[in-house]
């Protein structure tokens, strides 16, 4: 009878160890979970450098761990602190520019055909008036400010994410041959014979996804700074990583150069201006359609409506680093059911 039973409590008792061990490790499995798909995509290029450096497994997993930090946790770290200092700085302007009745509509506004001199009449009529600009500040600069402020703060939280990343990278890295060895011997258990086709179709579509996503995020904020830098706008290197921040977003990139235009224009720089809505619309935004399918056409090929719910999701679910996970695991669980219905997607 025991000996019957036996299995069964086996069995519950290692559902209960990795609820526990669910629970302990719940506010670090964002970080956790990142940190995974960097080690698996990058996983090739470790091998490389771990060949170079004659098997020096700590120094290798230092080195890719520093490479992480220069890449994304520094330029994260200085959008977090130039977006707080800039809510400062936008929020004192603003109340000072209200308390001397100091806003004008910009010159250019005008020009602008069809709609310029109605919205200029119409900006002109609130302005005029100190009673409606200070309704319409209370309506529009708290809610911006608050927006703001929230931004920094989950791109603060960001930080923290992508730090604990790096840091479990470099043991993913260190010890990432036994993890495998390991990995390979409990999905022979469970899985049997589909157990190595499950691991590449996971490998193949983790990688993909993220060079996906990085690389087409790498290149749309190269093209940026290019244009930025022909157009003569300031703070060139912060847009530029703004536009690789963005770009993980669909439809970002526009938040980021469409700002630079509307600059120009106000600054005077019409032409430039025309120049940077051409630019982005045709050049940075259409990086996207070139660069991703190639980079990803070896993974797992993310529809836009799973791709929109799995940036919305993973970022209500994980916080920043939910820009990564979200479609990442999206795009595993569509890669899993196409391996096992045997359909593939129509291109």
């Amino acid at each position: 009878m025991e000996q019957r039973f036996q299995p069964y409590s086996r069995l519950a008792a290692i559902v209960f160890l990795v609820i526990g061990c669910l629970y302990v490790l719940r506010p670090f499995l964002a970080g956790i979970l990142f940190a995974a798909a960097i080690a698996i995509s990058s996983w090739p290029l470790y091998q490389r450098l771990l060949a170079r450096l004659k098997g020096r497994r700590n120094l290798a997993a230092a080195v890719m761990t520093v490479t992480l930090v220069l890449i994304i946790v520094l330029p994260l770290t200085l959008v977090t602190w130039n977006i707080a200092d800039s809510v400062t700085h936008f929020y004192r302007g603003a109340r000072q520019a209200l308390d001397a009745g100091g806003f004008e509509p910009p010159a250019w506004l005008r020009q602008l055909p069809m709609v310029g001199e109605v919205v200029d009449s119409y900006l002109r009529q609130i302005l005029s008036s100190k009673e409606e600009l200070l309704a319409v500040a209370k309506k529009y600069v708290e809610p911006a400010r608050t927006i703001l402020l929230n931004s920094g703060i989950v791109l603060g939280a960001g930080v923290a994410q992508v730090s604990l990343a790096a840091f479990v990278s470099f043991f993913l890295y260190r010890d990432g041959h036994n993890i495998v060895a390991a990995l390979e011997v409990g999905m022979d258990k469970i899985m049997g014979e589909h157990a190595v086709e499950v691991a590449e179709t996971v490998s193949r579509t983790v990688t993909g996804v993220m060079y996906g996503m990085l690389g087409t995020a790498l290149a749309q904020a190269a093209v940026a700074a290019v244009g930025f830098l022909i157009a003569g706008v300031p703070a060139v290197a912060l847009l530029s990583v703004a536009t690789f921040i963005f770009s993980l977003v669909p439809v970002g990139p526009p938040l980021i150069w469409g700002g630079a235009s509307i600059w120009l224009f106000s600054q005077g720089m019409t032409g430039w201006g025309i120049f940077m809505i051409v630019y982005g619309t045709v050049v940075i935004s259409g990086v996207d359609n070139v660069v991703k399918p190639i980079l990803i056409s070896r993974g797992s090929s993310l529809p836009f409506a799973l791709v929109l719910l799995g940036v919305m999701g993973g970022v209500l679910a994980f916080g920043f680093v939910g820009l990564f996970i979200g479609p990442t695991l999206l795009a595993v669980a569509l890669g899993l059911l196409r391996n096992w219905t045997k359909v593939k997607p129509v291109v």
